[in-house]
């Protein structure tokens, strides 16, 4: 049998806090917020107690400096638990990379430390109407005004939108050489900064995604994260984590979905025999434990270059391509074992069937992973 080796007993250990968490503080609890459409703010304060958020930020900055790993545990722990309300992967693989990476000391000493406690919640403001995987398009709009910036414009489908209290924005900004994409620290309260709807949504019904408005809001100079008209750099420099970070989440659904069947065919009885002892379950189940453990390889030779920094924007788009195709087609063959049951929503199945449609929009639709790939094949080819 396939044995992961990345990880050491430090992971074990830090796997089991992750998991004593989830059934404490978020298990008992799903179902409401589900209701409610978001999770509550204690539930981050919670998490940063126990040490769950910013692992990886340096202890200058309140976190553990813990290697990349552990933030991968936690996304893996919850996604193989069947929660999809808590935002810790924007905010702890999103929001404050870009921060510790491109930010001033000011910037880090201001925003990280109370992002690793869970009391400053974070939010990525990319997606407008008119942009989602197409970055150029953005038509949220900066212009220098004095020693500050006014921004004008709107974003939507933004997890985290309703309770957070920073977002690292996307806007158009003017340079020398013309348009140019800058990003900017957006602090919660800001005047003019206002947030719209709480998103209904097919799936994921307890994680929090808003639209987020922004009429003449004026920052200081000193929001401006990295250098002015190079945003869209620093986002392709991260990019490749947030891909690899819905692969390996992706790979733990995967996994946990044919295990919840496995289950249910050696109990679920019919015609006399239990559906394990079907020649067409044992087959179905053998093909996609082969696809999810080939993804799995795949997912932790990802994890491993990552690691190491050497992760590129191709194969973070092949795996990001290959893990949501195979995340889809695991949960729909999945569920149609569990028969009528599989539609109930009282049944973990359909839940992960509806969040399962997301992933190939999420992150860069299969669509732009599929051009990526495409185009690195013909320029290798043209050298």
């Amino acid at each position: 049998m396939f044995e992961r080796t990345l990880y050491g007993p430090e992971h074990a250990a830090f796997r089991e806090t992750v998991r004593r968490f989830i059934d404490a503080e978020i298990a008992p609890f799903h179902a409401q917020w589900e209701r409610d459409g978001q999770v509550p703010r204690e539930l981050w304060r919670k998490a940063g107690t126990a040490g769950l958020l910013g692992c990886s930020i340096p202890a200058a900055y309140g976190g553990a400096e813990a290697d990349a790993l552990f933030n991968f545990v936690l996304v893996e722990e919850i996604a193989a638990a069947g929660y999809t309300g808590p935002g810790f992967a924007i905010h702890s693989e999103m929001v404050m990379p870009y921060i510790h990476a491109f930010g001033t000391e000011a910037q880090k000493e201001r925003y990280l430390p109370g992002m690793v406690r869970g009391e400053t919640i974070g939010a990525l403001g990319l997606t407008e109407p008119q942009a989602g995987s197409d970055l150029k398009g953005i038509r949220t709009r900066a212009v220098r005004d004095g020693d500050g910036w006014v921004i004008n414009g709107q974003k939507t489908f933004i997890s985290n939108g309703q309770i957070c209290d920073v977002v690292v924005l996307a806007c158009k900004t003017e340079g020398a050489s013309g348009a140019g994409l800058s990003l900017f620290i957006v602090e919660a309260g800001t005047p003019g900064f206002t947030r719209g709807r709480r998103l209904e949504k097919m799936g994921l019904k307890a994680q929090d995604t808003s639209e987020l408005f922004f009429h003449d809001v004026r920052v200081p100079a000193t929001a401006l994260l990295g250098p002015e008209n190079e945003g869209f750099k620093l986002l392709m420099k991260n990019l490749a984590q947030e891909r690899l970070t819905q692969a390996v989440r992706s790979a733990a659904v995967v996994e946990a979905v044919i295990q919840w069947t496995v289950d249910h065919v050696r109990e679920r009885r019919m015609f006399g025999q239990t559906l394990a002892e079907f020649q067409n379950t044992q087959f179905k189940l053998a093909e996609l434990k082969t696809e999810a453990t080939v993804g799995r390889v795949f997912t932790d030779q990802c994890i491993r270059q990552f690691v190491e920094g050497r992760l590129d924007g191709v194969d973070a788009a092949m795996v990001k391509l290959w893990l949501s195709e195979l995340h889809g087609r695991v949960v729909d063959q999945c569920l149609q074992m569990f028969g009528g049951w599989g539609y109930m929503w009282d049944y973990p199945i359909a839940r992960a069937y509806a969040d399962a449609r997301l992933v190939r929009i999420a992150g860069g639709s299969i669509e732009t992973m599929k051009s990526i790939i495409g185009k690195s094949l013909l320029r290798e080819r043209n050298a």
